[in-house]
């Protein structure tokens, strides 16, 4: 068995440096996020992923990360118990303007991986005096190998809902981009994949739905996502309303039986364990969160992971 899991780790940011004014504007934008509180933070993230081990038996062999602000982050995350410095890194520094990133964990005895890249959006220019163009949190691509079966795994964090949805033409042309991407690896290349990320979008939206078919309206791809949703499953919370932004969608390839060579799909999951769900009992079923706006309350993330389990 092996699980892929996926997980909005939220401000994964490395501590400030101290200000040297009282009113100075942080690097991270958090409120007195220092040492102490950095090194709890990326303890409690490896203890999400040690407890998803005690559960199912195994750690994901790989993991896709969102919210992670550059690689020392990760370097440091994956020193720790369970990773134990076993685990991979793929990633890139994007031009969001809030330097938070996408990420490719992997288990480097199972996983080899062959290529990576980002891939990056411009948008309008903002400013027509400098030229600036707006840009948003890459794509991250990555080709791997396990054991001989070719995965290609795409890592999204789409342009949060905001002000009545300014962003939506933004998470339609880069979901767009993506599809035309995957109909050429599965079509083209016959080969596997697996797209995971924080959508800003839930598995029954008109994008999420479009993305599941070729032009010709066949199916290529399944959202095991759409089901738990349906019967309210969420992995975060907006004021009052449940959402599953994070999902993990797969190709049809992983749903053949007669594969016998490659994973097999199984279930997928939302790992709500009550050890990483709020304290609080109005906030009850609810992610344990680190920040509050500014008030720092010194939890996990305001997600929770989700995972696929895999027969293999």
């Amino acid at each position: 068995m092996e699980l892929f899991s996926f997980y909005n780790v939220e401000n994964l940011f490395l501590p400030d440096p101290k200000p040297k004014h009282i009113l100075d504007p942080t690097k991270s934008g958090l409120r007195n996020w220092d040492e102490r509180k950095y090194n709890d933070k990326l303890f409690k993230i490896a203890h999400v992923f040690q407890l998803m081990k005690e559960e199912n038996g195994t750690l994901p062999f790989m993991i896709g990360l969102s919210e992670v602000s550059g690689r020392k982050v990760l370097e440091d995350l994956v020193e720790l118990k369970p990773f134990n410095s076993e685990y991979g890194i793929v990633h890139y520094n994007s031009m969001d303007e809030r330097k938070v990133d996408v990420a490719l964990l992997y288990d480097k005895n199972k996983v080899e991986v062959i290529d990576s890249e980002t891939i990056t959006f411009f948008f309008e220019i903002i400013s027509k005096n400098t030229g600036n163009y707006d840009t948003t949190r890459d794509v991250l691509y990555s080709k791997v190998k396990y054991k001989g079966q070719v995965i290609n795994v795409f890592i999204a964090h789409l342009p949060s809902k905001r002000e009545k949805d300014i962003n939506k033409p933004k998470r339609d042309f880069i979901l767009n981009e993506v599809r035309t991407r995957i109909l050429n690896i599965v079509n083209e290349d016959k080969e596997n994949v697996i797209l995971c990320g924080d959508f800003n979008e839930n598995p029954d939206d008109e994008n999420l739905v479009k993305i599941l078919y070729d032009d010709a309206h066949v199916k290529v791809l399944e959202n095991p996502f759409q089901q738990l949703f349906s019967s309210r499953n969420y992995s975060t919370f907006h004021y009052k309303s449940g959402l599953l932004f994070d999902q993990i969608i797969l190709s049809k390839s992983f749903f053949n039986n007669n594969n016998n060579n490659g994973l097999l799909f199984q279930n997928a999951e939302i790992f709500n364990s009550e050890k990483i769900s709020s304290r609080d009992r109005n906030f009850e079923g609810r992610p344990f969160r680190t920040y509050a706006g500014t008030r720092y309350l010194g939890g996990y993330s305001d997600h929770f992971p989700v995972f696929v389990k895999f027969k293999d």
